[in-house]
């Protein structure tokens, strides 16, 4: 409950040479002055002693008090500020809770922080993604959210959408007044305009999300066609074992590269033949499995062995629809850098010298759908853009509607439900349950 004080370690655990306590609740100030015995002036940092029940010293520190409202959660909130030592830690927020604090759970201050109206759903679920954002591309496109572009992108589609209801609405209440409210009030183009916004929108939503999550790209082949070689040229380290010996990869190898800010999950995995042995027939079953949950496959060639260029009859089959496929042909430096003829769609590479490797980079982006140097995107998450994509089919059906007023007054209520489910204003509670609880503790 809001009435509730909450308290939790708020830095990682380990040491470090600075550690935080942070406490959110109503009234803090007498909680504040048994832990500290010192006069705190509002968001202003303060040398205290933190002062056990007996009144001997638990360390020495700064104090931050930053009263409600104007707080990360809404709440009067305090921050105590220790040396960073686990054992430190635990004793600051043990005091707090015989103080009567509670420990906080996954993710309740941002959590507070919606409720209390000091961020959107949105701009909160950009907090952790700018925690976990694993390249400075991501970081920046969770600030974007964060700092509230992204909703105040989704703001001005539903008020937009607003204004057309509003249109429907007056023409269904007065029939009987020869005033055609929609014409007049141009909903046709207003309406295109918004459908048109929201692909611009779901366009920038889905580049974020390849940001935020990658893409799984499985490296196929028939043995010794230099997969292994190609993962290690990729990821610039030798991270797969490379011989001569056919069947060397028995296991999917995994590493995370990031290519033009995009985390690419590589899959090095067992080359696809009839198996020699038991062993290679389960490294070749994972080889399969792994394909059949990728978000890109490269299958690999070998440039002097013809019988590889042609990808297994079963790949097709095995791959989910819609998931590309790349042709790529390795060793092109043992041809003198000359390509076999009668090959369409392949990019030729060299695994050894290079050759080639910044052109299949920028086909696997280009595959997976990335075209933007990362301004204007949001880091999507997947909720956004299931309610983007349905909003997009509810205006679509508005469109096709627009002679049956009931009916076109229902689409466009559907679609203001899904845009405003983004920014949590109409949100059900357990979806909020789930979403916070993927935060860290702390935050």
């Amino acid at each position: 409950m809001a009435s509730e004080v909450i308290a939790a370690v708020a830095t990682p655990p380990g040491r470090g040479g600075i550690g935080i306590v942070r406490i959110s609740g109503p009234r803090l100030g007498s909680l504040l002055q048994c832990l500290i015995k010192t006069e705190v002036a509002p968001r202003r940092a303060t040398r205290v002693d933190f002062v056990a029940a007996d009144g001997s010293v638990i360390d020495q520190g700064l104090a931050l008090f930053f009263p409600a409202p104007h707080s990360y959660t809404g709440e009067d909130v305090i921050e105590l500020h220790g040396h960073g030592g686990p054992v430190v830690m635990q004793l600051l927020l043990n005091r707090c809770l015989q103080l009567g604090a509670r420990v906080a759970t996954p993710g309740e201050f941002t959590k507070r922080a919606f409720l209390n109206d000091r961020l959107d759903l949105a701009q909160a679920e950009s907090v952790a993604d700018l925690i976990d954002a694993a390249t400075a591309e991501a970081a920046r496109c969770a600030v974007r959210s964060l700092t509230g572009e992204f909703s105040r992108r989704i703001d001005a589609m539903a008020q937009a959408l607003i204004e057309l209801r509003m249109l429907v609405e007056a023409t269904l209440d007065f029939p009987e007044d020869d005033v055609d409210f929609l014409a007049q009030g141009n909903a046709r183009a207003k309406l295109d305009a918004v459908r048109e916004q929201l692909q611009q929108t779901l366009n920038a939503s889905r580049q974020g999300s390849l940001l935020r999550a990658g893409m799984h790209v499985v490296l196929a082949g028939a043995p010794n066609v230099g997969k292994s070689s190609l993962m290690n040229c990729i990821a610039g380290a030798d991270l797969a074992i490379v011989t001569d010996i056919p069947g060397t990869t028995r296991d999917a190898i995994r590493e995370t590269v990031h290519v033009a800010g995009v985390p690419l999950h590589m899959i090095d995995t067992a080359g696809l033949r009839e198996p020699q042995d038991q062993v290679e027939k389960i490294g070749i079953s994972i080889t399969w499995n792994e394909i059949s949950n990728a978000d890109l496959v490269l299958w690999i060639g070998d440039a002097t062995r013809a019988d590889t260029w042609v990808s297994d009859p079963q790949l097709a089959k095995r791959l989910s629809v819609g998931v590309p496929q790349i042709k790529v042909l390795n060793k092109i430096d043992l041809t003198n850098g000359i390509a076999p003829g009668g090959l369409d769609d392949v990019i030729v590479v060299s695994a050894k010298t290079g050759a080639g490797i910044d052109d299949l980079k920028s086909s696997m982006l280009s595959a997976v759908g990335w075209g933007s140097s990362g301004e204007g995107v949001y880091l999507a998450r997947e909720r956004h853009l299931e309610a983007l994509q349905t909003a997009a089919r509810h205006l679509d059906a508005a469109s096709d509607a627009a002679s049956a007023l009931e009916l076109f007054a229902e689409e466009l209520k559907l679609a203001h439900s899904a845009l405003s489910s983004i920014t949590g204003e109409f949100t059900a509670d357990d979806l909020l349950g789930r979403i916070f609880s993927r935060f860290c503790i702390g935050k």
